[in-house]
């Protein structure tokens, strides 16, 4: 409801000519009546409430969405006249380059979800850590260029999977296990940093349904790895400042001694030094989170 939320204001701002706010349920049932209440409601508070039908023009006077919106439509006639010169729309699209583009475009978001450098609020980022399915799964969608692709079997076919859908599938994965993994956060050292990196690795490791374990600091490696075989973990992650590593991360690696995968959270300048001593798992901001955790799942 946030993400949808946020997508209706930006539509507003954009000056659309109409609005339809989609239920929350919909990607996973046929929407009851609750959510359609609720989406009827979100466009009404931007009405009634953030009064975004007095204005003509809402983002008037902001140099950045003015600046954004010059140059989506420098880029957008650009490409109408690119589509024009090979013939047009029609052509274009019975030749397959239409979808090619698109599913181009929507490869690169996807990877960009990945990596995190496209936030998905609830899914890559900030992920709520006690959620269950409760039994749904996806819906199957069938688009128009599902039914032609019958016909012109030849042609390419739209990928239409919703840019949460991976992670979504992950999650899901990890919820039929019979066993839910734990990640153990060790953390020690710095204060500022030990729980910078936990939080970062408790959000990164929740997002394919991890229990996480965060905790307040340990006194040595000694007594956070003790507490994490206690804890039953199946994850150890060591939190601390880079520097500290070269200090920290190869005596609790050798302590654990392989009765749980241990990982460092960040990229150290020592980190050749860690990969030499067997320290193989990194997570970090450059992480692609969906590979990493499909690799550990």
């Amino acid at each position: 409801m946030l993400r949808s939320q946020t997508e209706t204001m930006s539509a507003a701002i954009a000056n659309v000519d109409s609005i339809v706010v989609t239920p929350f349920d919909k990607p996973y049932e046929q929407p009851t009546e609750f959510a359609e209440r609720i989406a009827r409601n979100q466009q009404l508070l931007l009405k009634e409430e953030a009064h975004f039908d007095k204005l003509v023009d809402v983002s008037g006077g902001s140099y950045t969405i003015e600046h954004l919106t010059d140059a989506i439509a420098k880029e957008g006639w650009k490409l109408f006249l690119a589509v024009e010169e090979a013939g047009g729309f029609l052509a274009e699209a019975l030749k397959g380059n239409i979808v090619n583009a698109v599913n181009a475009s929507n490869d690169k978001r996807h990877a960009a979800a990945a990596t995190r450098r496209e936030f998905i609020l609830g899914t890559n980022q900030f992920p709520n850590f006690n959620e269950k399915s409760e039994g749904k799964r996806p819906c199957v969608s069938l688009c128009c260029n599902s039914v032609a692709a019958k016909e012109t079997a030849e042609l390419p076919q739209l990928n239409t999977q919703r840019l949460a859908s991976e992670f979504e599938a992950l999650r899901l994965s990890t919820e039929k296990a019979q066993k839910q993994p734990i990640a153990f956060m060790l953390t020690i050292g710095n204060l500022a940093m030990r729980q910078a990196r936990a939080q970062f690795s408790c959000n990164f490791l929740a997002a394919a349904g991890y229990k996480v374990m965060d905790n307040l600091g340990f006194k040595t490696v000694e007594e956070g790895v003790d507490a994490a075989l206690a804890a039953n973990a199946d994850i150890v992650v060591i939190c601390s400042s880079d520097d500290e590593y070269a200090e920290y991360a190869i005596p609790a690696f050798k302590y654990l001694d392989g009765r749980a995968m241990y990982v460092v959270a960040g990229a150290p300048a020592c980190s050749e030094d860690l990969k030499a001593a067997g320290i193989e798992n990194f997570i970090h901001v450059k992480s692609n989170q969906l590979e990493t955790l499909r690799a550990y799942n």
